[in-house]
């Protein structure tokens, strides 16, 4: 399947070229929130006053693509959906003793909100679904797409994801060590040597389409995943997954990391690149917008502008080797250690 268009809202200024042209947020602290742009001429004040923030950066993201384009449907992932605006229905629930309620809360609160507010701003009525697999939704949305595209029963899908953060859930994830106690920054953060990431959130959003074209920017070849794995069933999963690709791991010459800057699992980012990409050059992306359950989204946004010419940002370079042009993209992330992804980009 082919990208032919994207667009992303992340605590980086990544809405227009801002990011990719040196301007880097810092960030301080354990919560990475977006940088959101003005939504004034795009969405109407009165809807606008009540989208939480999840649904405002997921419309934000996707509507400007389906107003270019001519879309058969959207497939979005996410993790919690708008979480926020759902532990404040169920607080009413409480304190209203479960009487009159505000309905906002509730319509806006459902994983599959996003969705179904860019199908009804847009008329497009179409195919709809929103995958709600944690660490997974994303990949599960770009396979759903890559299924659909190859049985030719569409031509032009939206694909994306977003997350945003609740405060109820970081608080819970924090308690639970997920996050960094200590006073850290992303300048620092993959250097700490400490238990814990920091929190992000952000909306990625990508128009794909069945056949390459003037507009092609990327290839997503294939994407897998896998639960739980041994060192020896990645390795496996691996050699298989570049095998029926028709490549070899000489043919990956770029690598994005998911490393967060967690002592407990980054290891196993830096066993995979020295054991089977030792040649590659590497990239990361969490140190400048968090880890979230769909952050293979940003990576895979970030993907195709590397494979679009554009020049890595400097403190996303981990390992850099003589490549002029990357051709093969691959991106390895897991989400607290447990769910493991891969998505392959070509040029």
């Amino acid at each position: 399947m082919y990208i032919t268009d994207s667009a992303c809202i992340s605590p980086q200024r990544t809405f227009d070229d801002a990011f990719f042209q040196g301007e880097i947020k810092v960030h301080y602290g354990n919560r990475y929130a977006a940088v959101e742009p003005g939504y004034g001429e795009l969405i109407p004040a009165g809807l606008l006053r009540r989208m939480g923030k999840a649904v405002r950066m997921g419309v934000g993201a996707g509507l400007p693509l389906i107003q270019k384009y001519t879309m058969d449907g959207i497939i979005l992932g996410t993790a919690n959906g708008g979480l926020e605006d759902c532990l404040k229905f169920l607080n009413q629930i409480v304190d209203y003793d479960e009487g009159t309620l505000t309905p906002t809360n509730f319509v806006q609160s459902t994983p599959n909100a996003v969705a179904g507010n860019l199908a009804l701003m847009s008329k497009v009525t179409g195919y709809n679904t929103t995958h709600v697999h944690k660490g997974l939704a994303f990949e599960a949305a770009l396979l759903d797409a890559m299924m659909l595209l190859e049985e030719h029963k569409f031509n032009r899908v939206l694909v994306g994801s977003v997350d945003e953060i609740s405060d109820y859930n970081h608080n819970i994830d924090f308690l639970n060590g997920h996050f960094k106690v200590e006073d850290s920054s992303s300048e620092n953060i993959l250097t700490s040597a400490s238990p814990g990431s920091a929190n992000g959130e952000g909306a990625t959003m990508f128009v794909v389409e069945s056949a390459r074209n003037e507009r092609t920017l990327a290839q997503i070849k294939d994407v897998d995943q896998m639960n739980s794995p041994s060192e020896d069933d990645l390795e496996m999963k691996l050699e298989h997954f570049l095998a029926r690709n028709g490549l070899t791991r000489k043919n990956i010459d770029s690598l994005i990391l998911g490393i967060s800057g967690d002592n407990r699992t980054d290891h196993l980012y830096a066993g995979f690149q020295k054991k089977f990409f030792p040649d590659s050059s590497s990239y990361t992306y969490k140190n400048m917008v968090g880890d979230y359950p769909t952050a293979s989204a940003f990576a895979t946004w970030m993907a195709v502008k590397i494979l679009s010419g554009h020049p890595v940002p400097s403190p996303c370079i981990h390992t850099t080797r003589n490549v002029e042009k990357a051709n093969n993209v691959l991106i390895y992330n897991h989400y607290k250690g447990i769910q493991h992804s891969f998505i392959l980009l070509s040029a």
